[in-house]
């Protein structure tokens, strides 16, 4: 067994609300340049877990049946969202509605309060999630990195919190690591996932370095040149920084340290020859 294997054999897997998954990537399904590409894509990520916007898959559109017969082929647990829903009440009922087209009880929550930077609306977030909770589904709030919503989340009933890395298609990464590092710190034993604003591959292993569970990227592998070999970057990456977090990273420091050491190394008085 290699250092590698025994690093892989001592993780616990992704457990979210109960169920296992191998795959610490979750995949957005939109904008892609084809579904072709976008299987293509999935598979090349390894994600167990695609987010589709009911808003885009509505029930009798003939081109959403083909859309969900080309999921359903990919043999991943789709995670429905309320993207582009602005209050409470519409997430609501977009859940709900979800529900019944995608048969699952898994929700991702938007509720957008922001339309130029697509920030969440915090507090029609936890008003959403409250009653989303109490009528049985299982919650993935798309959130800001803030502490105290992400308590008012966990209160609600969300085992699963979902902090943004940056504005959603920003491609900046981690824009407030400090406070992203604050918040794992606080939960330990949360399930917390980066959503949004990832671009790069380094960005998704940033994230897997500090703690987190998982990251669900969409548009830095959909607008990719190449989006297949783009998930492929992202796959590698997610177990890149899985396997640093695992092994243990040395802590930064404001003074050099020498690998080698200059005790009991031999010296030579070039002088002394002559």
């Amino acid at each position: 067994m290699n250092i590698r294997d025994s690093a892989v054999i001592s993780d616990q897997p992704l457990t979210l609300y109960g169920v296992r998954f191998s795959s610490r990537l979750l995949l957005g399904t939109a904008a892609y340049p084809s579904p072709a590409i976008m299987s293509a894509a999935v598979r090349a990520a390894g994600a167990e877990i695609v987010t589709v916007s009911l808003r885009r898959e509505t029930a009798g559109n003939a081109g959403s049946t083909r859309f969900l017969d080309l999921i359903a082929a990919l043999g991943v647990r789709v995670l429905p969202n309320t993207a582009g829903c602005r209050t409470a009440r519409d997430a609501i009922t977009t859940a709900q509605m979800a529900r019944e087209l995608f048969a699952t009880d898994w929700i991702k929550l938007e509720v957008i309060g922001n339309d130029d930077t697509l920030q969440p609306d915090v507090f029609g977030l936890v008003d959403a999630a409250d009653v989303l909770c109490r009528d049985g589904f299982k919650v993935f709030p798309y959130t800001t990195e803030d502490l105290s919503v992400a308590e008012r989340l966990q209160r609600a009933g969300c085992d699963v919190i979902m902090p943004w890395g940056s504005p959603i298609g920003t491609g900046r990464g981690l824009a407030n690591r400090t406070a992203l590092e604050s918040l794992r710190g606080y939960f330990p034993d949360v399930t917390l996932i980066v959503d949004a604003g990832l671009g790069a591959p380094s960005h998704a292993a940033a994230a897997f370095e500090i703690g987190y569970d998982a990251v669900l990227l969409n548009t830095a592998v959909a607008k990719a040149a190449d989006p297949v070999v783009m998930a492929e970057a992202f796959r590698q990456a997610a177990i890149a920084g899985r396997l640093g977090y695992l092994a243990g990273l040395m802590p930064p420091r404001d003074m050099a340290v020498p690998s080698t050491p200059v005790a009991g190394t031999a010296f030579f008085d070039l002088d002394a020859k002559r």
